[in-house]
């Protein structure tokens, strides 16, 4: 699903065109006739989200300044273009203090409103970004900041949600790189653990000899290199959320000292006398199959069905391909404003590919090759060149030369013979003969003054003019080649002169 874009107009042919102009960008439209419609099609939960508004100022009833005041005080983030056909410049800045992105002038071109959009695209996205930027910093970050437009993503959102509402121990399953961590954080953001502490262990990182005093803490002196306390994560996680990513990679030691800390709700740092009461709300992740790990023996069962009480399963990229042009769009905002670029978003043709693409790296892959577009373009978008990895192992975008096959005796035996076509462009002079020779200065003189004679039909005097001499060294070299005016009767003869090889040769 492509970026949808709401068009607001009172008159049906305007709506019908604009449309129609739209669809051509490559993006989605809804239209509908009034501003109120508008406003309620944009708080509408239960339909895809609107991107940019193209709003129309001169409207019964709620007209297109009013509608931009109720967006401003309901918080719609909507960027909108408005457009009238009075294009004063009171009406220009009274609509863009209103809130407006920008201001098109009825009719409005094409390609006009077709950066007018793009403009507003790449504006809304970096917004986006710095907003989830700035609410992950701070622990605030919500479902609503996700970006997603895939069907299948709307069960994840209702069921973190709900996880969200309790401090029920949260599982969450999915391949590296499907953004396990970003569900996390928004299941904080929306819990009362909101704005608390928000710590991340990487399980699969730990060395196996501190495992127990990076999670749990050690006290001065309790091993040799301890020269000082440490707290250990749960103590720094009291009061938010512990999420324990790649789970599946705990020692099995730890696992069991995991347990009773779950279990008890207190820790026991290492080389202290007394346990430490912790409050955490621990959410864990992993890309492996617990249960087969647990048939192995490598994880504990009870501790498996301690942490798999609220299962939530995320699927790969390649399954939710409706996310890819709003993520690829915001990738690309964030990075070119870090970069210094000024990128106007993705080619329609760009986002297709990517779309086809399966994503084996999933979400992080596509930052990455999103990075790397954008260091790498040259125009003010981003084209199917600057994935030049990507491009060749997508049907129908990159070129592919695939390898002879193996031939048999039996087919290899009959020896066909190659005919080379060359096809020249018939005003271009020859420079070598047959023999790869350069032609003589004569042979290559005569065949320019019987083309100028072809060309210009016999007219002696524009003959010689275009060629620099006077009509008598002309006639003077025609008798030299041995040429006459009536060649210049017929089709004209090719600069590059087929005879000229087997004087070239003699």
């Amino acid at each position: 699903m492509s970026s949808l874009i709401l068009v607001a107009d009172d008159d049906p042919v305007q709506r019908r065109l604009l449309d129609a102009m739209v669809r051509r960008f490559g993006f989605d439209v809804e239209t509908v006739d009034s501003g109120e419609a508008a406003l309620e099609r944009m708080q509408a939960a239960d339909k895809p989200p609107v991107s940019v508004l193209v709003l129309d100022l001169v409207m019964p009833d709620v007209d297109g300044m009013a509608v931009l005041e109720r967006m401003r005080e309901r918080s719609i983030a909507v960027p909108a273009i408005v457009q009238t056909a009075h294009g004063s410049i009171e009406t220009v800045i009274s609509a863009m203090r209103a809130g407006a992105a920008d201001f098109v002038v009825k009719p409005v071109g094409a390609e006009r409103l077709q950066i007018s959009i793009k403009n507003a695209l790449r504006t809304e996205a970096l917004e986006g970004e710095l907003r989830r930027v700035s609410k992950r910093a701070t622990g605030t970050l919500g479902f609503k900041d996700i970006v997603t437009r895939a069907a299948n993503m709307e069960r994840i959102i209702r069921l973190g949600e709900r996880a969200a509402k309790s401090n029920i121990p949260v599982l969450i399953e999915g391949e590296s790189g499907v953004g396990k961590e970003l569900i996390a954080r928004a299941i904080q953001g929306g819990s009362d653990r909101r704005g608390k502490p928000f710590i991340t262990v990487n399980c699969g990182a730990l060395p196996e000899n501190l495992v127990e005093s990076i999670l749990f803490g050690h006290e001065k002196g309790a091993f040799t290199g301890a020269t000082e306390k440490h707290v250990g994560k749960f103590a720094e996680a009291n009061g938010g959320t512990l999420f324990l990513d790649e789970v599946g990679e705990l020692p099995l030691e730890t696992q069991v000292t995991l347990l009773r800390a779950l279990q008890e709700g207190e820790i026991d740092p290492v080389g202290s006398k007394r346990p430490v009461k912790v409050d955490i709300r621990l959410i864990s992740a992993t890309n492996q199959d617990l249960i087969e790990l647990v048939k192995k023996g490598a994880f504990r069962e009870d501790l498996y069905y301690r942490l798999n009480v609220f299962p939530i399963g995320i699927p790969p990229l390649r399954a939710r391909a409706d996310d890819i042009p709003e993520l690829a769009r915001r990738f690309a905002a964030r990075f070119g404003a870090e970069e210094g670029r000024k990128l106007r978003g993705l080619t329609s043709e760009a986002l297709a590919m990517l779309q086809n693409y399966p994503w084996p790296g999933n979400v992080r892959q596509l930052e990455n090759a999103i990075f790397r577009a954008v260091v790498m373009a040259e125009g003010d978008e981003l084209t199917v060149a600057e994935f030049p990895q990507i491009a060749a192992q997508v049907e129908g975008f990159g070129v592919r030369i695939p390898p002879a096959p193996a031939m048999t005796s039996q087919q290899a035996a009959p020896q066909r013979e190659i005919v080379r076509v060359e096809v020249r462009d018939p005003n271009v002079l020859a420079l070598l003969d047959d023999h790869g020779n350069v032609r003589r200065l004569d042979h290559m003189e005569a065949d320019t003054i019987r083309f100028a004679m072809a060309h210009y039909r016999g007219q002696m005097s524009e003959v010689a003019r275009r060629l620099g001499i006077g009509r008598s060294t002309l006639y003077r070299k025609m008798k030299d080649y041995g040429l006459n005016e009536s060649e210049s009767a017929g089709s004209g003869s090719s600069p590059s002169g087929s005879g000229d090889g087997s004087e070239a040769a003699a």
